[in-house]
């Protein structure tokens, strides 16, 4: 809805000043939750709700195109993400605790490496979907009039994204 109606409410003074706040607020909560999370399914959820985030900051900053080239790559891979997820926790009769999960590269390859590939993606590893995205968005960021507190914590909200995606792979491999 609001990448519909973004030319009509970015008109209104203040919506992109409070559309990048409360964007960057959300990829900061989200990020610090996935990191303190065991639930595979939540945390996928939340990098899910952190990534929605950066669509949104996409907005704020004034790159609908952008945002819309963000939540395409992302429903990419986060819908390869949560296929393996579910079979995963389905292998593990329906534990979704990732402290029980481990050592899954010798058991069922063929479902790690797909993981292996959405994480990387996830983080913006280079020449893969997430990268040219998250690239363009933390590019157009640096040299937007915004404040550089909000700039500051959407860069550490991106680093918890790889700290958590780390994690999880390597709990997982």
């Amino acid at each position: 809805m609001l990448f519909r109606f973004y030319p009509f409410l970015s008109s209104f003074k203040a919506f992109n000043t409070c559309l990048l706040i409360i964007a960057t607020l959300t990829c900061l909560m989200a990020g610090l939750s996935a990191n303190t999370e065991c639930d595979i399914k939540k945390i996928i959820a939340l990098s899910t709700l952190r990534q929605l985030g950066v669509i949104i900051v996409r907005l704020g900053l004034g790159a609908p195109l952008l945002a819309f080239f963000h939540l395409i790559t992302h429903a990419l891979f986060k819908a390869l993400l949560f296929i393996c997820a579910g079979t995963l926790i389905h292998l593990h009769h329906h534990s979704q605790d990732l402290r029980y999960i481990g050592n899954l590269i010798p058991q069922i390859p063929s479902i790690v490496a797909p993981i292996i590939v959405a994480n990387l993606a996830l983080c913006g590893t280079p020449f893969l979907a997430g990268f040219y995205s998250k690239d363009a968005i933390l590019e157009y960021s640096l040299y937007s009039p915004t404040s550089t507190i909000i700039i500051f914590l959407f860069f550490f909200a991106t680093g918890l994204t790889v700290r958590y995606t780390l994690r999880f792979l390597a709990t997982v491999v």
